[in-house]
């Protein structure tokens, strides 16, 4: 297949008029500054989907698209490409016939790619395409992590690790402590868990010591899942080696500690952040993942229904007022706010916020991180912001009155301010700062819209299927009975670790303030009421979003029902 001779990726879908000039440039800056495939970015931009990519190849220059869960790869072949250049370049060696070798490459076009695996291999090179994310899960499963958990474990000597259960209760020396850390083994061990964990998509991972064993768990996509059994004799070990990393006092194991380290995954870049906690069985370890290319999605990746989305980026492009985004931890309010800032950040801006702490550095913006301490709060660290001459100001979360009133006066005096709460739903926003003591008639003034969130899993492609809906139940969520409505489900696949879940999605509730609204914050009337109100308005709740994500096929119902507790 002469693939040297044809137009890069982005050449020819201009050519063929799929996306414009400015679109390709903007893609290419994306890419040059992330560092990922041109593919990606066109897709993160929302300029074209995955299929369509896939599509373009196939239809428009004749290059096959190959489904991987259909492919069972001999190990023999696997090894033909080394995993270093698998990964670098995003291909998986799927047969070989004679002197040729068909590989499976997200970017079939990717002509430097192709030479080097060419003089790797010493075998021609015949491409198909396969969606990214199918080839990223075949090269995890063909050639894994170096081995896997439970034989590195096997592998470490009981008498390198033994300590007593006097030691593991008191104290062990500090240079018994380094000198076990710094074990080949361990250290194998520990950045097993932690690749693993990334690659399996974990947000958090959770390394728990108990009475006779140290459990690890992860969070994936909003979900703890047990990982994997850690022998009691390792446990100090393996303890000693994160705090290590995370650059924590090893000799302290009573008082809790943070602390973070980066490591590269993939030409990836993530930072973890450690929370040390001492507990009866010994301390506690808490990892959060964050990967700093994950936060930088466009609106319309999130998941916000057409008006809603359009309702929401016209907000953010008021020149003043407070944008809030409610919802408990965990629900995705960072990538929300990160996401929104993103949007309006033009060189005529500028932008300041005050995290705590700082999970993604974001370009162009300045970002500060409160520190108590040093008396850096929220409330004081919003008061300078405010000399700094900002047009946009986002403050990590308003946690109590005087954070609360300087946000609102800024609003008042020509700043555009986003912030987050803790409340159950939008209209619950509007009374909880009543509650904190803000003057009902400033927050109708000031507050422009609250915007409640929650994130669902998604039903894994590879394994969906679909139902008929039980009348019942369809009579329960008020749809129509008699219409023949389908739900949808994953059945469980390698893909989903058997979940029947794969990513995660936003459900949402805007409410905008309008003179209705205001008058009733001015009343002092309960959430309740100002909810029926918006309603009445057109606002969407969060269980009506997540029941259309339903009827949509991108989520389950029980999944809906158990992020916004519904009956």
């Amino acid at each position: 297949m002469a693939v040297r001779k044809r137009k890069s990726l982005g050449e020819s879908l201009v050519e063929q008029k799929i996306i414009t000039e400015a679109d390709l440039k903007r893609a290419v800056a994306e890419s040059e500054k992330t560092g990922e495939l041109l593919r990606r970015s066109l897709v993160k931009l929302g300029l074209v989907s995955e299929e369509d990519i896939i599509s373009f190849y196939e239809e428009q220059l004749g290059i096959p698209h190959v489904d991987l869960s259909n492919y069972l790869i001999d190990a023999k072949t696997a090894k033909l490409v080394p995993e270093a250049l698998a990964r670098k370049y995003h291909v998986v060696p799927l047969f070989k016939t004679g002197d040729t070798l068909t590989l499976a490459m997200a970017d079939p076009l990717n002509v430097i790619a192709l030479d080097d695996l060419r003089l790797k291999t010493g075998c021609t090179i015949e491409p198909v395409v396969a969606a990214e994310n199918d080839i990223k899960q075949a090269t995890n499963q063909y050639y894994g992590t170096g081995g896997s958990i439970e034989e590195v474990i096997k592998s470490i000597k009981t008498d390198d690790m033994a300590v007593s259960a006097t030691e593991q209760e008191e104290e062990i020396s500090l240079e018994k402590l380094h000198d076990m850390a710094e074990e080949a083994p361990i250290i194998r061990l520990v950045n097993l868990i932690i690749m693993q964990n990334l690659r399996d998509g974990a947000s958090d991972i959770h390394i728990e010591p108990e009475h006779d064993e140290l459990r690890v768990r992860s969070r994936i996509d909003g979900v703890m899942h047990d990982s994997t059994k850690i022998p009691k004799h390792m446990q100090a070990a393996v303890l000693s080696r994160l705090k290590i990393m995370a650059d924590l006092n090893i000799a302290i194991k009573r008082i809790p500690q943070d602390g973070r380290f980066q490591i590269n995954l993939e030409g990836t870049q993530i930072d973890v952040r450690v929370s040390c906690f001492p507990t009866v069985h010994g301390e506690n370890i808490v990892m959060r993942l964050l990967d700093t290319s994950s936060v930088l999605l466009g609106l319309e990746q999130l998941g916000f229904s057409k008006g809603t989305l359009e309702e929401f980026q016209s907000l953010i492009k008021k020149p003043h007022g407070i944008v809030l985004v409610t919802g408990p931890t965990g629900s995705g309010k960072t990538t929300t706010l990160y996401s929104a800032l993103n949007t309006i950040n033009t060189p005529d801006k500028n932008i300041i916020t005050l995290e705590d702490p700082v999970e993604y550095q974001l370009k162009g913006i300045r970002q500060a991180q409160v520190n108590p301490k040093v008396g850096m709060t929220f409330a004081s660290g919003l008061r300078s912001i405010l000399r700094q001459d900002p047009d946009v100001v986002m403050v990590g979360e308003i946690r109590d009155k005087e954070t609360a009133e300087i946000a609102v006066q800024a609003a008042l005096t020509g700043h555009l301010v986003f912030s987050t709460l803790h409340t159950n739903d939008a209209p619950g926003a509007l009374t909880r700062m009543t509650d904190m003591g803000i003057e009902p008639f400033l927050i109708s003034s000031s507050v422009l819209a609250i915007l409640a969130q929650r994130l669902v899993r998604t039903i894994c492609t590879n394994c969906k299927e679909s139902y008929k809906a039980p009348a019942k139940l369809l009579s329960e969520l008020g749809i129509d009975g008699k219409k023949d409505v389908k739900f949808f489900r994953g059945k469980g696949c390698n893909n989903c670790k058997h979940t029947g879940y794969k990513g995660r999605i936003g459900i949402y509730e805007l409410m905008l303030m309008s003179d209705k609204i205001g008058d009733m914050v001015l009343a002092r009337n309960a959430s309740t009421a100002i909810k029926k109100t918006a309603q009445s308005e057109g606002m969407k709740t969060l269980k009506e979003d997540g029941i259309q994500k339903v009827l949509d096929g991108l989520t389950t119902i029980d999944e809906v029902m158990r992020v916004t507790m519904m009956d």
